[in-house]
């Protein structure tokens, strides 16, 4: 008798919520209905209600555009004050106790500078020419790759001198300005607590990740839209903001805590990056592209980073073989465009084994076996298969099967 009652309570119960619920979907459609009668009434004279309903869907749509556009705004200024203020937690302004008499503040800051692409002798470049070996080493990867550790692009002036972040600009230029002034005054603090002439405590930035994670993921994704849509001559903003990433990333100190709490960023970086270069089917590409290739190369400076990327372009040269040689045994058409664009993935990726090979022999590491591995198995049959028909491409594939070797032996 007991559970015949609940039985009827719960009947009674689901059919008020079914009831609720149909004079819900009732009072919806009439509401709707009415609106399209008040609107139909409320039109102007000259104007169909299909133009007058356009018209006021315009209207909201700007309303609401306004409303984001101020919500961006806000919180824009809600990370400014929060870099302030890690940046006021890390040093105290004008904390003089340690300064050296014989040392000023514009010597040591103006000693070195950073500058990792070299975008001027680019324009020369009608961007109708393949990279070659020679142009692949104004990357600086080579040649600069023991500076780059001691080298910080900062202004000559000191720390309280340098200007409050400024957001008065293009959205798509701020999209790479806001992230790279407060970076580089967080590379300046750093330049001159190691001086000797600030006291700097960069513990803090382990109790803001928030803050730090921002400001790289703004520069990481301003980057990205710049290089899908590249412009030459390339902005001031966007190599100081590859001068930035650099210096941040081989900073022995800084590098830790943004790879902690940046690396999958970076990943999705370097992918975004890789996808940018084979996808991109523009005439005169190979001058962009080239550009992105030199952030790539440089992004190799750092052992994690450049034991990563290894992986990544190891994955995508072995998929394209196959795929290339399935296309040449059934005499199917392959995309000719990514085929010349896969030549620059290789010539990094050739420089990067070099550089890590070069290190090895000291260090004894040998990451990434097992991708090597992966990459070297069968790759001989498939060269021999591709080299009468494309061989160009086999001969990049065995100069990057001999360097792998050496590193999976």
């Amino acid at each position: 008798k007991g559970n015949a009652d609940w039985t009827q309570r719960w009947d009674w119960f689901a059919s008020e919520i079914k009831d609720g619920r149909e004079n819900q979907i009732s009072y919806l459609k009439i509401s709707k209905l009415a609106l399209a009668f008040a609107i139909i009434h409320s039109k102007p004279p000259g104007k169909s209600s299909k133009e007058y309903i356009e018209y006021l869907a315009k209207t909201v749509s700007e309303q609401d555009f306004g409303w984001k556009w101020k919500v961006e705004v806000l919180e824009a200024e809600v990370l400014r004050l929060r870099q302030e203020l890690l940046l006021n937690r890390i040093s105290p302004r004008f904390c003089l106790e340690n300064r050296k008499q014989d040392t000023s503040a514009e010597a040591l800051l103006g000693r070195e500078s950073i500058n990792p692409t070299s975008y001027s002798s680019q324009l020369e470049d009608s961007g109708c020419d393949v990279c070659n070996d020679s142009a692949f080493d104004s990357l600086g990867i080579a040649s600069d790759f023991h500076q780059s550790e001691h080298n910080v692009n900062t202004s000559k002036h000191w720390l309280e001198r340098v200007p409050p972040l400024n957001f008065c600009r293009s959205s798509k230029e701020q999209s790479l300005t806001a992230p790279v002034q407060f970076l580089q005054r967080l590379l300046e603090i750093r330049k001159l607590s190691e001086g000797g002439i600030l006291q700097a405590d960069f513990s803090e930035l382990e109790n803001d990740s928030f803050t730090i994670w921002n400001s790289v993921s703004q520069l990481l994704d301003g980057l990205t839209v710049f290089y899908k849509s590249p412009k030459f001559p390339a902005p001031s903003f966007l190599t100081e903001g590859v001068s930035v990433l650099i210096s941040l990333i081989t900073d022995t100190k800084l590098s830790n805590h943004v790879l902690k709490k940046c690396f999958k960023k970076m990943e999705e970086f370097k992918k975004n990056l890789i996808q940018i270069i084979l996808r991109n089917r523009s005439v005169n590409r190979f001058q962009a592209l080239h550009s992105v290739s030199q952030t790539l190369g440089l992004l190799g400076r750092n052992n994690i980073l450049r034991n990563s990327l290894i992986s990544l372009l190891l994955l995508e040269v072995r998929q394209f073989a196959e795929q290339l040689l399935q296309a040449h045994q059934v005499q199917s058409v392959y995309d000719i465009t990514q085929y010349e664009n896969i030549f620059l993935l290789c010539m990094i990726l050739e420089q990067l084994l070099q550089n890590e090979t070069q290190e090895s022999n000291i260090s004894s590491s040998n990451y990434g076996g097992e991708e090597k591995i992966k990459f070297l198995k069968n790759l001989d049959q498939i060269i021999l298969h591709l080299s009468d028909e494309f061989p160009l491409f086999s001969l990049y594939l065995w100069r990057i099967v001999a360097l792998s070797h050496q590193q999976a032996l």
